[in-house]
C-alpha cells in the first residue's frame, strides 16, 4: 500500500543511529517486499528482533484438500461451524484452496496467540462481532463489515471484545493482496474512478510496548508436506511488541465495505465493476446495497454465466439475496461455482426482478484462476441438495 505513514519515534535519517533516553541503540528492522524492491517499512526495536530461545513445531489446523470431483457447484453453511472456544488463528477451518489462495472461516470467542503468516498476505472480512487487532506497529479496533488487511510477516493477534463471537472469513494468499492496479496511478495513489480512496482506510494507532519475557509466536510458513505448508513456534526472549517507532508504506489497515462506492448502469454491470482487491491468480469483489439497472427493459438480476477461466466463490454476509431465493442460500452461506458450470439466478428470480430499483445485498466474492479444492470445513458443512436447485431439486432416478 504505497501511502507513507509514520508513528512513534524515528530518527531524521534512515539507517542512522537512534538511541534510547539512556543512550543505548534501538535495533532497526527493514520489513520489505520483493527483496526490498517494493513497499517496505522500517521498525525500531528495543530488543534484537531475531533473538529466539526455543523452537518447536506447530501442527497447523487440517490443511487437507480434496479435488472437486465430480465437478459440482457447492453450497457451504459456515454457521454450522461452532465457536467452541476457538480463536481466529488456530481455530480457522479450511473451506477451499489451491496453490494461490486458501479460504477459511472461524467463529472466535478467545484471544489468539501471537501469529505471523510468512507465506502471504491475509485479507480478513469481519462478518459480525468486534475485536481488537493488536500488531507490532499498533492496534486497531475492527467490527462488522471490515476488511482487515495484514501484510505478510507482521506479528499480530486477534482479541474478541464483544459478548458474541467474532465471525471472520479469511482469505490467505500465497502472494500480496493490494488494491487493483487499474485503480492506482503510476505512483500508487488511488485514482478518481476507484470506488474508494485513502481517506476510507483506518490505521493502527501508536505502537504499544509490552514488557514480557519468553513469548511464543506462531508462524505459518512454506513446508514440504502435502499442503506445502508447515507451522513453527518461536519463543522470543522479549515480547515482539517492543517497537518504539516505524515508518514506511507496508502496514496493516482496515477498510469497511460500507465505504465502497458501487458502480451502476442502465443494464447489468459485470463482476469487474465490483472489484475491490487483487492477489496473484485471484481477485476479490464485493456486492453492496445499490441502485440497480435503469434501462426500461432491464433485468436487474445477473444473467446466467460461465466462468471459463475461473472458479467463483461467493460469501453471503448480509441483506436479501433476491436472485438466490429457493436455493437454500442465506446469511453465512458460501457458494462455489466452478469453471465448466453455467450458473445464475434461481428459477423465477429472472422475472421477479423486473422493475426492481434497489438491491439490499451484501456479499464478498473471490474469483480464482486455478481450480479450487475442498477443505475439511467444506466437507463438514456442505448442502448436498444445492447442485440440483436450478432443476427444482429433481435428480435423475429420484422421481
Amino acid at each position: 500500500m504505497a501511502h507513507y505513514r509514520s508513528a512513534g519515534t524515528i530518527p531524521p535519517k534512515r539507517h542512522t543511529q537512534h538511541r534510547t533516553p539512556e543512550g543505548d541503540l534501538y535495533y532497526e528492522e527493514l520489513m520489505g517486499e520483493e527483496g526490498f524492491s517494493s513497499d517496505s517499512s522500517l521498525l525500531y526495536h528495543r530488543y534484537i528482533p531475531s533473538a529466539i530461545v526455543d523452537v518447536r513445531p506447530w501442527e497447523l489446523p487440517d490443511q487437507t484438500l480434496t479435488p472437486n470431483d465430480p465437478l459440482l457447484p457447492r453450497h457451504l453453511r459456515t454457521h454450522a461451524l461452532g465457536a467452541d472456544g476457538r480463536d481466529v488463528v488456530t481455530g480457522r477451518r479450511l473451506l477451499l484452496g489451491n496453490g494461490d489462495v486458501r479460504l477459511g472461516y472461524v467463529a472466535a470467542t478467545e484471544a489468539s496467540p501471537l501469529y505471523k503468516n510468512a507465506v502471504g498476505d491475509e485479507c480478513c472480512y469481519v462478518e459480525s462481532g468486534t475485536a481488537t487487532l493488536e500488531t507490532q506497529l499498533g492496534h486497531v479496533d475492527v467490527h462488522q463489515g471490515d476488511y482487515v488487511m495484514i501484510p505478510r510477516a507482521v506479528i499480530h493477534r486477534w482479541v474478541p471484545t464483544g459478548d458474541e463471537p467474532v465471525r471472520v472469513y479469511v482469505i490467505e494468499a500465497n502472494s500480496h493482496i493490494n488494491p487493483p492496479r487499474g485503480y492506482l496511478s503510476k505512483h500508487g495513489q488511488l485514482l478518481e474512478h476507484a470506488p474508494y480512496c485513502e481517506r476510507d482506510f483506518r490505521h493502527v494507532g501508536e505502537p504499544q510496548l509490552v514488557d514480557e519475557q519468553d513469548v511464543e509466536v506462531y508462524i505459518k510458513h512454506r513446508g514440504r508436506g502435502p499442503s506445502g505448508l508447515d507451522g513453527t513456534i518461536h519463543v522470543q526472549p522479549q515480547h515482539p511488541f517492543d517497537v518504539v517507532g516505524w515508518d514506511g508504506c507496508l502496514y496493516p489497515y482496515v477498510f469497511n465495505i460500507g465505504d465502497f462506492e458501487p458502480i451502476t448502469g442502465r443494464v447489468h454491470q459485470p463482476p469487474p465493476a465490483h472489484l475491490v482487491w487483487e492477489g496473484h491468480n485471484f481477485v476479490v469483489c464485493n456486492f453492496v446495497p445499490r441502485k440497480v439497472d435503469y434501462h426500461p427493459l432491464a433485468i436487474p438480476v445477473p444473467y446466467y454465466h460461465s466462468n471459463v477461466d475461473s472458479d467463483e466463490v461467493m460469501f453471503f454476509c448480509g441483506g436479501d439475496y433476491e436472485a438466490r431465493k429457493g436455493s437454500g442460500i442465506g446469511q453465512g452461506s458460501i457458494s462455489l461455482h466452478p469453471a465448466g458450470h453455467a450458473h445464475g439466478p434461481q428459477p423465477g428470480a429472472y422475472e421477479r426482478s423486473i422493475g426492481a430499483e434497489f438491491f439490499d445485498e451484501l456479499a464478498v466474492m473471490v474469483d480464482t484462476f486455478r481450480p479450487l479444492d475442498l477443505g475439511e470445513g467444506a466437507l463438514a458443512t456442505e448442502d448436498d441438495r444445492y447442485p440440483y436447485s436450478w432443476s427444482g431439486g429433481r435428480r435423475l432416478g429420484q422421481g
